[in-house]
C-alpha cells in the first residue's frame, strides 16, 4: 500500500514514462507477495525476546555501515535544503505586454523545452494566440493554456497569419558528448527545421512578419578578455561550436532573403533558471557544499536570466529595425571563479571544490575544451542601443531571484533597498 502511494504520488508530480510505471507496479506486488509469504515467520518471531545484538558479517557490514552514514548525511542535507526551499517563490512569469502591446500570433517551435516552456508561457498569459510545434505531446502536458498544439506544420492551414515565428527546436549542443553521430545530428536538426518553416511561410497566405532563429555565443569561438558585440568576428571555424551556429545562421539567413521577411539570429548566452540550463544542472553538486571553479576559473562566462530571455525575445519581435545577429546575454559576463563563487554565497555553501581541466579533457574532449574551460565576453550591443533594460543585470541580482526567492523590480532604476543582495566581486 505504501509503494503504491508513493508511486501514485510520484506520477501526480511528474510525467513517468511507460516503463517505470511498470516497474513501480512490479515491485509493488512482489512487496506484497513477499509479505505475504513470510508473515507466520513473522508472527513467530513477534513472541520472541527482542534485543540488540553486535554481529559481524564481514565486508558486508562495512558496505551497509557506510550506507547508513551516507543516508545519515544526506539526511542533514535535505533538512538544510528544505529550510533553503521554503524561501523559493514560484517562478514569475515574464511580462511580455511592455513590449507588444497588442495580441500577436505566434508560432513556437520547440516550445517544450527550457526556453521555450518560459516562451510559451508569458505569450499564453499575455493573451496572445500561440501555437507550438512538438513531436512529443507528451511533454507538452506543462504547457501554459491556452495553446495549440501541432505535431506537424503540415496541419497548419495556409490561411492561418503569424505575427513572429521563432525557431527555437533543434538538438542542444551541450546536451552531451560531442561523438560524430551527434554533431551530425545537432546541425542537421537545425537545418532541417529552418527547411520546414520555410516550406510552410511559401504556402502561407500572409507571411509572417519576422523569423526569430536560436543561434548561440559560440559563434564567437574561444576569446580572450575583448567585449565581442554583434559586429565581432566569427570564432575559429575548426571548432565545432563555432561551425553549428555558423551553419544555423547562414541557412537563417538564406531562408530569410528567400523569403522576403526580417531574420534574426539570436546569439544566446548561458540562461540562467533553477529548473533547467546550466543552474539547474549545478545546483545539486554546490547544494552538497561539493562546487567550485572548472579549470583556471579565468573563462569568461555570458550569461542572461530566463525572465530576460523571454522579454528579449518579445522586444525583438516589436522592434522591426533590430535584425541579423543580435546577443541575448547580460550586459556584465563574469569570470567562472566569479560565478561559482556568487553561486556558493547565494545558496550559503562553500565553493571549494575547483574541477581541474585536465580530467575535463580527457573524458569530454572537444566538449570540454569549447563548452565548460573555454568561453566569451559577449555584450548585448545591439539591444541595448535600442532602448532595451535588464530586470537582472547583475549576477547577484538574477541569482537572488532564481534560488534566493527574491522578485525582481517592477520600476527603474533598479534600486530594491528591502530585497537582500548577494555580493559578489568582479575580478578585473
Amino acid at each position: 500500500g505504501i509503494t503504491l502511494a508513493d508511486f501514485v504520488e510520484e506520477d501526480m508530480s511528474r510525467k513517468l514514462p511507460a516503463t517505470e510505471r511498470v516497474l513501480h507496479t512490479l515491485l509493488a506486488i512482489n512487496y506484497g507477495g513477499i509479505l505475504v509469504l513470510i508473515g507466520p515467520a513473522i508472527v513467530s518471531w513477534a513472541a520472541l525476546p527482542t534485543g540488540i545484538t553486535a554481529t559481524s558479517y564481514g565486508w558486508g557490514s562495512w558496505i551497509l555501515t557506510g550506507s547508513a552514514v551516507g543516508v545519515a548525511l544526506f539526511a542533514v542535507r535535505d533538512v538544510f535544503t528544505s529550510a533553503r526551499a521554503n524561501r523559493f517563490v514560484a517562478p514569475r512569469t515574464a511580462n511580455v505586454s511592455e513590449f507588444l502591446t497588442r495580441p500577436h500570433s505566434m508560432l513556437v517551435t520547440g516550445g517544450t523545452g527550457f526556453i521555450g516552456t518560459a516562451l510559451v508561457r508569458a505569450l499564453a498569459q499575455g493573451g496572445h494566440d500561440v501555437t507550438v510545434l512538438t513531436r512529443a505531446l507528451d511533454r507538452a502536458g506543462h504547457l501554459a493554456a491556452p495553446v495549440r498544439l501541432v505535431t506537424s506544420l503540415d496541419q497548419i492551414a495556409a490561411s492561418q497569419h503569424f505575427d513572429a515565428i521563432v525557431d527555437l527546436a533543434g538538438e542542444a549542443v551541450a546536451g552531451g558528448l560531442w561523438t560524430r553521430w551527434r554533431k551530425f545530428h545537432v546541425i542537421a536538426s537545425r537545418r532541417r527545421s529552418l527547411r520546414n518553416i520555410e516550406t510552410l511561410v511559401r504556402r502561407l497566405d500572409r507571411k509572417p512578419g519576422v523569423l526569430i532563429k536560436a543561434s548561440a555565443i559560440g559563434i564567437y569561438g574561444l576569446r580572450d578578455d575583448a567585449g565581442l558585440g554583434e559586429s565581432a568576428e566569427i570564432g575559429d571555424k575548426s571548432l565545432f561550436s563555432v561551425r553549428s551556429c555558423l551553419s544555423c545562421e547562414t541557412a537563417a539567413n538564406k531562408s530569410g532573403t528567400a523569403l522576403g521577411i526580417r531574420t534574426v539570429a539570436l546569439r544566446i548566452g548561458l540562461v540562467l533558471g533553477r529548473d533547467g540550463g546550466m543552474l539547474g544542472q549545478l545546483l545539486p553538486a554546490f547544494d552538497l557544499g561539493l562546487g567550485g571553479r572548472l579549470g583556471s576559473g579565468q573563462q569568461w562566462m555570458s550569461w542572461i536570466g530566463l525572465e530576460d530571455i523571454v522579454r528579449l525575445i518579445a522586444f525583438v519581435i516589436a522592434h522591426e529595425e533590430l535584425e541579423g545577429p543580435v546577443n541575448a546575454t547580460a550586459p556584465e559576463p563574469v569570470r567562472n571563479r566569479d560565478f561559482v563563487a556568487a553561486l556558493g554565497s547565494s545558496l550559503h555553501r562553500p565553493a571549494m571544490f575547483p574541477v581541474p581541466g585536465m580530467p575535463l579533457e580527457l573524458a569530454l574532449g572537444d566538449f570540454a575544451r569549447e563548452i565548460i574551460l573555454g568561453g566569451q565576453r559577449v555584450v548585448p550591443d545591439k539591444i541595448t542601443a535600442a532602448g532595451f533594460h535588464f530586470l537582472h543585470p547583475a549576477l547577484g541580482v538574477a541569482l537572488a531571484a532564481e534560488i534566493g526567492g527574491v522578485q525582481p523590480c517592477d520600476t527603474l532604476p533598479l534600486t530594491c533597498p528591502d530585497q537582500p543582495r548577494v555580493p559578489i566581486h568582479i575580478s578585473p
